[in-house]
């Protein structure tokens, strides 16, 4: 997959536990938390849809990866290739 398909899949996997949310603009640097307040079971919600998505196995030591829409990406680039 090429980045911009990893950020496509990692913003639909936010949409999914935030639908509220769906549409807006997604700052690749920012947290998540700090752009849209998700809590830590959305956030948690969030893991679970990637792993159900992509079948990446996510560690919690892997949680602070995957805070920002760059990290995430950058996250999975590294485990599915």
């Amino acid at each position: 997959m090429i980045d911009a398909e990893l950020a496509d899949l990692v913003r639909r996997s936010l949409y999914t536990v935030a639908p509220d949310i769906e549409g807006e603009p997604v700052d690749p640097e920012r947290t998540f938390r700090a752009q849209f307040e998700i809590d830590s079971m959305d956030f948690l919600n969030f893991v679970i849809c990637l792993h159900k998505m992509t079948g990446v196995e996510i560690l919690e030591r892997d949680y602070p990866n995957l805070q920002t829409l760059s990290g995430a990406v950058a996250f999975l680039r590294q485990r599915l290739t």
